[in-house]
């Protein structure tokens, strides 16, 4: 199974391809760094939910798709994996 990537926005213009390992409305969990050098961090949605932030080592990380977007990027994601597990 391949691991989930997104890209996210680092301060300034960099952008980063990093591996989600949990994906909520609420809330996304990823992983930035591999190996022993890893860090985790949650980025939750901004105020006006048009994005999310969060911040790892004193940066600000940004993943700008809105809560509506993930909402609908979970919901096709479960729908797909569904279909697998019927017979």
């Amino acid at each position: 199974m391949a691991d989930a990537k997104i890209k996210v926005q680092v301060e300034g213009n960099q952008v980063l391809e990093v591996v989600v390992s949990d994906k909520k409305v609420d809330g996304i969990w990823i992983v930035l760094g591999e190996g022993v050098h890893n860090v985790k961090c949650k980025l939750t949605p901004t105020r006006n939910s048009l994005a999310y932030a969060g911040s790892i080592m004193g940066r600000e990380i940004i993943y700008k798709r809105s809560v509506e977007e993930v909402k609908a990027d979970i919901a096709r994601e479960e729908h797909e994996s569904y279909q697998f597990r019927t017979r």
